[in-house]
């Protein structure tokens, strides 16, 4: 059992995170969110001894083996199988068809186990490295992004094959539906500290929302507490009938602590500009065909398109979908004439104002710029030295988190993720209304993902989105590019219509070895199980919704109780400075007290519930 306690980390002057502390027990999986900046992948670095905490503890049994994926590879063995079965514990090294299982469930053909390492791009190497890590059954797997090179196919693999994982298991992802399908808690990094509990992200978001809400409504209501009390000691100080009450006020205020007030935490916020078309067609396709040329380590042209046609309209939303390799980005460069077809034609209304974000486009942008220069260089109305126009530059730098002095710095100092922000920055400054977008959540979090979306739904133009995301894509697509087996095909129908209809080949129908099943449940029974648990989980919440309810009621009852006697307090303090006029004004101020008390009780009982919810 891995185990952590009050972990504080500061960099630069900044405190990551402080007072953490949780534990990982067998058959844990834990996913990880938070901003990007926060510290989750320093908070791996920890677990794994790369980094050191500035103060706390991190305590693994002896004897306990972490499996993660090295950002360094190296491959030693003549083939991928071979490499792959590297992972294999000791006492298992016969077990290679282990090794093929997962080599195939991650998207590797047979052909491919007989070739070395070497022969494949970048992405499929991590995908070798990951074979290897999960053959290796360690105690504890930590991945971070593991979806980001692999296919909607793989992915949905590797979702399977986790779900069944029988030892601990941390994973950082901004995949929400990945998470949610395989993770049994969800902890996220938030504003220095940490938040746990048992269940997925949008249950996680819910509880920190309401969490809030009831701190700032604590905070508010301590706030109007502390002006009245200032009022009323300032009013009837002087006073000899009142003065004792007045010094009893003066003595609760000097011991009140009031909460500072939450700050909006920062996260990229999209606004695309929709340039304005008027037609019935932005862009059509007809019997389009592409082949890459002959090459020396490829010595046959390789089709990817043919006989492809489609007509893209105003407020279409297509999501592409297929599994790597078989010519979805080459579709996008293709439409955003990147690339030349081999036949057909892509017919580009006049008006049509297209933008292209592709993650080959960063080594498009000019190391010697700076981030404004570089956003300010694709903005249609940006002149240097026009300020409005600078001024709406900046405010792009700042909605893709580069204010200030970061707004400044040059391309060539930037991470492959600040790089990817550079390039949706620079699809904001440009009025359009056809956006091609090929992966652009990869180097996003999940906040970031989200604020994406509701982009991208309320954008006045056409939408073509390349993406492994299945969150995005029940969001937002309402059409598919189909790159299957047999060719490219369009689906006139949602992304629950094609799972419904098509779906994904037999994953569903993958044996319990395929799987790397270890705890023998059918899928059935696992499905009744999870439906048992759906229904008394969603008993529970109706309760405790009803208790929430009613202890906000009874809060607004008494607050409202406390206004009316709030003025029955000052007109009776207008009548004289009479034992009888005291009397009156003791009696009124004790049941203010009383209901106050009682709010106070109401607010701790939210909060409470509020983390059971």
């Amino acid at each position: 059992m891995l185990q952590i306690t009050n972990l504080e980390k500061v960099f630069g002057g900044r405190t990551l995170f402080s007072d953490v502390s949780f534990s990982l027990t067998q058959g844990e999986r834990l996913a990880i969110v938070g901003r990007n900046g926060t510290g989750k992948s320093t908070l791996f670095r920890i677990i794994l001894g790369e980094e050191s905490a500035d103060s706390g503890e991190v305590v693994k049994p002896r004897g306990y083996r972490i499996g993660h994926l090295s950002q360094h590879l190296n491959f030693t063995e003549p083939t991928i199988l071979r490499e792959a079965c590297r992972g294999l514990p000791h006492g298992k090294e016969d077990e290679e068809y282990r090794g093929e299982i997962i080599l195939s469930g991650l998207g590797f053909s047979e052909e491919d186990m007989t070739r070395p390492a070497s022969m494949f791009s970048g992405g499929f190497q991590i995908r070798l490295e990951l074979a290897r890590v999960l053959l290796s059954e360690p105690n504890l797997l930590l991945l971070d992004e593991p979806t980001n090179y692999l296919d909607i196919v793989s992915a949905r693999w590797l979702e399977h094959y986790l779900q069944d994982w029988s030892g601990e298991l941390i994973m950082i992802s901004h995949d929400r539906a990945f998470l949610d399908a395989v993770s049994t808690h969800t902890m996220i990094i938030h504003r220095g500290g940490v938040r746990r509990i048992a269940g997925g992200t949008e249950q996680l978001y819910q509880t920190i929302e309401m969490d809030e809400t009831v701190y700032e409504q604590t905070r508010q209501n301590q706030e109007k507490k502390r002006r009245e009390m200032e009022r009323f000691v300032e009013r009837f100080k002087a006073k000899a009938g009142t003065a004792s009450l007045a010094q009893s006020r003066q003595k609760m205020l000097e011991k009140m602590d009031i909460g500072e007030e939450l700050r909006d935490e920062p996260v990229l916020d999209f606004s695309f500009t929709a340039a304005p078309f008027h037609g019935r067609a932005l862009l059509s396709v007809e019997d389009l065909a592409f082949a890459y040329p002959a090459t020396t380590l490829q010595p046959n042209p390789v089709q990817i398109l043919k006989d492809f046609g489609i007509t893209v309209a105003m407020g279409d939303r297509i999501g592409v979908i297929g599994k790597n390799g078989r010519g979805k980005s080459t579709l996008l460069r293709l439409l955003a004439a990147d690339l030349k077809p081999t036949v057909g034609e892509i017919k580009t209304s006049p008006h049509a104002r297209i933008g292209y974000f592709g993650q080959t486009n960063i080594s498009r942008l000019t190391s010697s710029l700076t981030v404004e220069q570089e956003i300010m260089e694709s903005s249609a109305t940006a002149v240097p030295g026009r300020g409005s126009d600078c001024t709406r530059v900046r405010g792009i730098c700042g909605t893709m988190m580069f204010s200030g002095d970061d707004a400044l710095k040059r391309i060539s100092v930037l991470s492959g993720g600040e790089k990817s922000r550079v390039l949706l920055g620079k699809l904001l400054a440009q009025p359009t209304n056809l956006l091609l977008l090929d992966e652009p959540t990869n180097h996003l979090d999940v906040e970031s993902v989200a604020a994406l979306v509701d982009s991208l739904e309320s954008f006045d133009g056409a939408v073509l989105l390349v993406t492994h995301d299945e969150f995005m894509l029940r969001r937002l697509a309402t059409r598919l590019v189909l790159f299957a087996d047999d060719g490219v095909r369009i689906v006139e129908g949602d992304y629950d219509y094609f799972m419904e209809t098509i779906g994904w080949g037999d994953e569903d129908d993958m044996s319990q070895s395929q799987r790397g099943a270890k705890s023998g449940t059918s899928k059935s029974e696992r499905k009744q199980k999870n439906e048992r648990k759906d229904n008394d989980q969603n008993r529970s919440k109706a309760g405790i919704e009803k208790k929430i309810a009613n202890a906000e009621n009874k809060i607004t009852e008494l607050e409202q109780a406390n206004k009316t006697l709030q003025s029955e307090i000052l007109a009776v303090s207008l009548r004289g400075n009479t034992p009888q006029v005291a009397k009156q004004m003791t009696e009124l101020v004790k049941t203010q007290r009383a209901n106050e008390q009682a709010i106070e009780e109401l607010f701790a009982e939210l909060e409470s519930l509020s983390k059971q919810d």
